[in-house]
C-alpha cells in the first residue's frame, strides 16, 4: 500500500450482500468519514468506482481492489473457493494473508468466508474449528458473547470446549470483562439435560480453569436469569437463537410504533415519550451489533448478515 498500513486497512467483500454493493459502499463511506476507517473495497472495480462517485466520495481512506467473480449463497462453499479463485471473498482473504490488510469483512456465504480464511490465512495453533462470536445485548447494558452462532452446524464435544476458551479470551480481552462466567446452552439447567454432545461437553467444560457455571437456558443470554458472559453452543442452535432474538426485537419495536399511532392522542404522547423511545430503539437495534468476529484464525475475520443496511455495515466496520 502506498499509504496506511496493514494495521489500518480492512478488506471488504463488497459484492456478496443481498442488495448488491451499494449499502456496503455507503457503510464504508460513513465509517471512513466518521471513524477514519481505512477500507479496501474488493469486487468489480467498475461497479464499485461508480458507486463511490454516486455517493460523492473522493477521499483517500477507501480504495478499490478488483475481483472478477463472486461466491453466491447457492454455491458450495469449499468447491467455490477452490474454483472461483478471483472471487471477492478469496481476494479479500488473500489481502490479509499477504499482510496488506489486517482483516476482512464479508456479508456473504458464511461457509465460503470460513473456507477462504482457512485457505489464505490458516487457523491459530491448536484450533480445530473457528467459531463466530456474536455479542447479544443484555438487560444490564453489557453484552453476552454467543458462540458458535453459525460457522459449525454439527459439533463434537471438544469443539464446544474450544469455543469456551476462545469466548473467555474474547470476553476478557476485547470486552473488558474480569473473570467471565461461561455457560453451555441447553434445554434446562440440570446436569441431566441436553443431547449427547452437550452432556459430554459439560464434563469437559468443568475441567477448564475458568468460571464455568454449567448449563444455561435461552433467557440467560439476555442477563435475565443465571449471570453469564459467554454462552457456548453449536452453530445450528446459535444461529437460530440469534435470528430469533433479532426477529423478537423488531417485532417489539413494531408493536410500540403501532400502539403510539392508533390515535391523535397517542401520537401526541409519542412526542413526549420520544427520548425514551429513541433510547429503547438504540438498545435493541441489532444493526448496532453487526459484524461478528470469526475466532480462531491467523488474522481478523468479521461476518455480517447479507440483508444488512448501510447503518449496520458502518457499525460492523
Amino acid at each position: 500500500m502506498s499509504s496506511g498500513s496493514a494495521e489500518q486497512w480492512m478488506a471488504v467483500d463488497a459484492m456478496s450482500g443481498d442488495y448488491g454493493p451499494s449499502p456496503l459502499v455507503q457503510g464504508a463511506i460513513n465509517a471512513a468519514r466518521e471513524l477514519n476507517a481505512h477500507v479496501l473495497l474488493v469486487g468489480d472495480e467498475k461497479i464499485l468506482q461508480t458507486e463511490l462517485r454516486r455517493h460523492g466520495y473522493s477521499g483517500s481512506n477507501i480504495r478499490v481492489v478488483h475481483a472478477s467473480d463472486v461466491i453466491t449463497m447457492e454455491d458450495s462453499p469449499a468447491m467455490a473457493v477452490r474454483q472461483k479463485k478471483d472471487a471477492s471473498v478469496n481476494v479479500a482473504a488473500r489481502l490479509v494473508g499477504s499482510g496488506e490488510a489486517l482483516g476482512f469483512f464479508s456479508p456473504g456465504n458464511t461457509g465460503a468466508s470460513m473456507a477462504a480464511a482457512l485457505a489464505h490465512m490458516g487457523r491459530l495453533p491448536g484450533v480445530k474449528r473457528p467459531a463466530i462470536a456474536t455479542p447479544i445485548p443484555r438487560e444490564d447494558g453489557g453484552a453476552t458473547v454467543l458462540l458458535d452462532s453459525g460457522a459449525n452446524v454439527d459439533c463434537k464435544p471438544e469443539y464446544l470446549v474450544q469455543f469456551a476458551v476462545m469466548g473467555e479470551v474474547y470476553s476478557r480481552e476485547i470486552m473488558g470483562v474480569i473473570n467471565p462466567k461461561i455457560g453451555l446452552i441447553s434445554n434446562g439447567e440440570e446436569d441431566t439435560k441436553g443431547n449427547e454432545v452437550t452432556l459430554a461437553a459439560l464434563n469437559k467444560l468443568r475441567k477448564l480453569p475458568y468460571d464455568f457455571v454449567g448449563n444455561v437456558e435461552g433467557r440467560d443470554l439476555y442477563g435475565t436469569g443465571k449471570p453469564v458472559n459467554v454462552v457456548v453452543c453449536d452453530g445450528f442452535v446459535g444461529n437460530v437463537a440469534l435470528k430469533a432474538s433479532e426477529g423478537l426485537a423488531s417485532m417489539i419495536a413494531g408493536f410500540i410504533r403501532e400502539e403510539f399511532t392508533r390515535s391523535p392522542w397517542r401520537k401526541l404522547s409519542a412526542l413526549v415519550a420520544m427520548p425514551v423511545l429513541n433510547a429503547f430503539r438504540d438498545r435493541v437495534d441489532h444493526r448496532r451489533y453487526n459484524g461478528a468476529a470469526l475466532l480462531g484464525l491467523q488474522g481478523l475475520v468479521f461476518k455480517s448478515h447479507g440483508s444488512a443496511d448501510a447503518f449496520a455495515f458502518e457499525h460492523a466496520l
